[in-house]
């Protein structure tokens, strides 16, 4: 080990102890300060305490203790920073080249979806963020974030020690992946919001006429806006597995997070080669942008259905893959 990563593990060494501590919090038995699983309940006829299994209150502390370790890192601290200044740069832009008159996007329908009717309508501005963000963006914070779940803390030394909790490999892989998805969703909804506060001082507000040609309310679609924020969340849980997964694989988490977003970036130039069509629905990037089939009257829940789905598959395959390879893995570090 380097001399540059030694302070880093011994950084990390007390939120390991915190995590630890947090999955075992809650565990004693009432008046006894006995762990539980050893107090209170015995077999019958002996002295011998009885085994339990795990309460689920450690399960639950031990994820209350990586949300708050995920969330409090400066590096996660950034990416939501990041995320949230692109929908005021995108605001900001289309300000400027509209003040003269001019439409959006040059005219000529360039740029992300629905950025033509940002002028009309600022809600418009939630929706072109998230196509604008969604591509790369968001996938990229996503696989920094799981790739760095089981590789971070091997590198750091803490991840031994994490596992003297009662909590075990499954269930840390668990807290690990939940913690993940959490992330998913906070980011997307930081998208959101954020572009909904930019719409909303640089343009009007009001109602949206869909993809369709109706006309809605505003409150409709600040409904229609919420459901699109959930199923771009949704679109990220098969990136979330796969970066799990290549966690499992190395104890370097910046060899994790570097070939889980060149993973993400190479799958997404293949989903553009007209030659692979064939596989391209397989592909867990093909049917990201079909949330804006939401804004369709009426709604077409074709693609976001197949979307959903494949996420799912994502997720169960390269999820139990992740856990085959940690639960059998040797922990050194």
């Amino acid at each position: 080990m380097s001399r540059a990563e030694v302070p880093a593990g011994r950084n990390r060494a007390p939120a390991a102890q915190d995590k630890a501590s947090a999955a075992q919090g809650g565990a004693q038995a009432p008046g006894r300060g006995a762990p539980s699983g050893q107090g209170g309940a015995q077999a019958p006829g002996s002295g011998t305490p009885a085994v339990r299994t795990p309460r689920a209150l450690w399960t639950f502390g031990l994820l209350r203790s990586e949300l708050v370790t995920t969330f409090r890192r400066w590096r996660t601290i950034a990416l939501l920073g990041v995320l949230a200044a692109v929908p005021v740069l995108i605001g900001v832009a289309i300000r400027i080249e509209t003040r003269d008159g001019s439409s959006a996007g040059g005219g000529g329908g360039g740029g992300p979806a629905f950025i033509t009717q940002v002028t009309n309508n600022g809600l418009f501005l939630v929706f072109t963020a998230l196509a604008a963000t969604l591509p790369f963006f968001l996938p990229m914070a996503i696989g920094v974030i799981a790739g760095d779940a089981i590789a971070g803390e091997a590198n750091a030394g803490t991840l031994r020690y994490l596992l003297v909790a009662p909590a075990g490999r499954t269930r840390l892989l668990l807290a690990k992946y939940a913690t993940t998805l959490t992330f998913c969703l906070v980011a997307t909804v930081v998208v959101a919001v954020s572009a909904l506060a930019v719409g909303a001082l640089l343009f009007p507000l009001g109602e949206l006429t869909t993809i369709s040609g109706t006309r809605i309310g505003l409150a409709e679609g600040l409904g229609r806006a919420f459901l699109i924020a959930l199923v771009v969340a949704a679109s990220l849980i098969g990136v979330a597995a796969l970066g799990l997964f290549v966690s499992t694989l190395t104890n370097s988490g910046i060899a994790a997070m570097a070939t889980t977003v060149g993973l993400l970036i190479t799958v997404q130039i293949l989903d553009q080669i007209p030659q692979l069509h064939a596989l391209q629905p397989y592909f867990f990037s093909h049917y990201w942008l079909s949330f804006a089939d939401l804004m369709r009257d009426p709604v077409y829940w074709d693609d976001l259905v197949r979307n959903l789905g494949l996420q799912g598959l994502y997720a169960v395959v390269f999820g139990s893959a992740a856990w085959a390879r940690f639960t059998a893995k040797d922990i050194t570090a």
